[in-house]
């Protein structure tokens, strides 16, 4: 048997081995297709600045391209982070589901990697054969991040496939070694993430440069205003992004299940996933409040632009997709507190949650300035309107969000709490502080929000830092309190997992569907806020296409890229639920071995 069992562990690894080898020469094969396709079409074409792609505006090829390769980046970047995250539970809990579902997060990533690389490649491909004096510009002031670049996607892609097909060989006693390369797939990805991120603040926040243009400290170039509040605004915005879209894969497998234990795993799939969307993304607002801070910090006019010119409109939008994200996601939570028994105590507070919600979503989507003809704007005694225009500006709209962010942090704590009665002595006392802070971190956010109606604007900046405080800091007490609060907790029943409503899984789309677009609108503004520059205020984009196009037109560019990223994203799923293993897997030979040692 013993001669068996190590004759399955050597064939595992070598399997191991060779799909890690396999994934090594994948990604040496595209990189080296994309240097001679760019080299050949570059000494084909005839010299130029600027030239365009079949026709397209070569600023819409490249976007387009370029949102889509963001998109699935953010995928593959944020799945294998709550993958490690779901594994350590596994193990701390002794409990198989959690591994087994860590792992099932992590076979999603195996053709999202190869559409990652191939998308990447199509990107430099682009910029080089449509930006050739621009691309010259950046890999001269950027050329040791390339190399730097190069070598931690070899990194990434190496652990990223011995993380996989080492699963089954790496349990019991070597498990710990799965978790190192569980640990350096995300350090290798985070990594990569703010390499990339340093080029593209840099077009946004020039540093590090000389008047012409000539490097003068790397590390100027790197780490330049905007760089480190895009590192924690991407990386919160990939965990909830990946967590999104594994949520949508669980509703898609809930919807087909063809037994009740399929529908209780992906159903409890599914909650694990929009779980991790929802805890990444009620943060990330604040982490966006200290992007736009440093952007007009850096550029007051590229600030006002932002918010206030060209693209304030765009805000709407943005606030009806949080606004409806919101929604949706207490949606969620409620329909999920059916199949929790004794979670019906709760459903009480669900009608006072839902005004809150809905009066915030409408404050956040109210705009400050309405579009309205003369004879209007005669009537209103100008653009604003005399009540609503009150609710356009920021003091109104942060008010609204931090309240929003406060009821959907008590949404989970009440979920969580579904069916599990506190035992502890001070039970009494710990929910009523509870309470407390949770209420006085409303009244520091409504408080701060009316004041600012009577403080000039320079003032009333600042009480946005007193908000967000105020609710980070309720909700950590919260959190701290519930912890011991509901340990050794009496449980009135077991969840009922795969016993909720259909439409619930239709949230699930919703949610990923929304992030998808939000991530396309607010990368659009966050580049075109750039306008006619390539590098803000140092190199200008002399192209024809050089011009900020209708919103309109923009909108309809982000929805066509969601939908095509939606459908590369249904043959990732397919591509998962026709096949558990790959074939290089070593699961199947070592779980013969074991059995086979078992049966003898």
């Amino acid at each position: 048997m013993e001669e068996l069992l190590a004759r399955a562990i050597a064939t595992s690894a070598f399997q191991a081995l060779k799909g890690t080898y396999k994934g090594v020469v994948k990604i040496s094969v595209l990189l080296v297709l994309t240097y001679l396709i760019a080299q050949g079409l570059n000494s084909f074409l005839p010299a130029a600045d600027y030239r365009s792609a079949l026709g397209l505006p070569n600023r819409v090829a490249v976007w387009a391209v370029a949102e889509l390769h963001l998109m699935f980046a953010a995928f593959v970047l944020g799945v294998p982070i709550f993958a490690l995250i779901t594994e350590i539970i596994g193990v701390a809990t002794r409990e198989k589901r959690y591994d087994d579902l860590a792992r099932e997060f992590t076979k999603l990533l195996a053709m999202a990697y190869t559409l990652t690389a191939v998308l990447g490649c199509v990107l430099l491909v682009l910029f080089i054969v449509l930006y050739p004096k621009f691309t010259g510009i950046l890999s001269k002031i950027f050329k040791p991040t390339w190399i730097a670049y190069i070598v931690l996607i070899f990194g990434e892609v190496i652990v990223a496939y011995l993380y996989w097909y080492t699963w089954s060989l790496l349990q019991g006693v070597r498990k710990k070694w799965h978790l190192l390369l569980g640990l350096l797939v995300n350090l290798w990805g985070t990594a990569l993430l703010f390499v990339a991120d340093a080029w593209v603040t840099f077009m946004m926040s020039p540093a590090g440069i000389d008047d012409a243009n000539n490097l003068v400290s790397l590390w100027g170039v790197i780490h330049n205003h905007t760089w480190m509040p895009i590192n924690i605004h991407r990386l919160l915005a990939n965990v909830a992004f990946g967590g999104a879209i594994v949520a949508a894969y669980a509703a898609v497998r809930f919807l087909n299940a063809k037994t009740d234990e399929e529908r209780a795993r992906f159903d409890w799939m599914g909650y694990v996933g929009s779980f991790i969307a929802i805890a990444a993304f009620i943060p990330l607002p604040f982490a966006g409040y200290w992007l736009g801070r440093e952007i007009y910090q850096f550029s007051e006019q590229m600030g006002v632009s932002m918010m206030g010119g060209s693209f304030a409109w765009l805000w709407i939008l943005q606030a009806m997709l949080i606004g409806s994200l919101f929604l949706a996601s207490n949606f969620y939570l409620w329909l999920g507190m059916g199949r929790i028994p004794g979670a019906e105590r709760y459903t009480k507070f669900q009608i006072g949650m839902m005004i809150v919600l809905t009066i915030g979503f409408i404050v956040w989507a109210t705009p400050r300035s309405i579009i309205a003809t003369g004879t209007e704007m005669s009537a209103m005694g100008g653009s604003h309107h005399p009540f609503l225009g009150l609710f356009g500006v920021m003091a109104a709209k942060n008010t609204a969000v931090n309240l929003m962010i406060l009821t959907t942090f008590f949404s989970f704590m009440l979920y969580r709490r579904g069916n599990r009665i506190p035992i502890v002595p001070w039970a009494v006392a710990g929910k009523a502080l509870q309470a407390l802070a949770i209420a006085a971190a409303a009244a520091v956010v409504l408080g701060y929000g009316v004041y600012s109606y009577f403080v000039p604007s320079i003032t009333r900046i600042g009480f946005s830092v007193y908000q967000v405080s105020a609710v980070l800091t309720s909700m950590a007490l919260f959190v701290a309190i519930d912890i011991p609060l509901l340990k050794g907790a009496r449980e009135i029943g077991a969840i009922r997992w795969g016993h909720i409503p259909a439409r619930a899984q239709y949230a699930l789309f919703f949610l990923a569907v929304s992030f998808t677009w939000l991530m396309g609108l607010m990368g659009y503004i966050r580049s075109g806020i750039r306008q006619h520059w390539h590098v803000y205020g140092r190199v200008m984009d002399e192209s024809a296409n050089a011009y900020t196009m209708a919103h309109g037109q923009a909108t309809i560019i982000v929805s066509c890229i969601v939908v095509v990223f939606f459908l590369l994203v249904s043959v990732v799923f397919w591509l998962a639920a026709r096949g558990g293993e790959p074939a290089e897997s070593p699961a199947g030979e070592a779980s013969a071995a074991k059995a086979a040692g078992s049966a003898a």
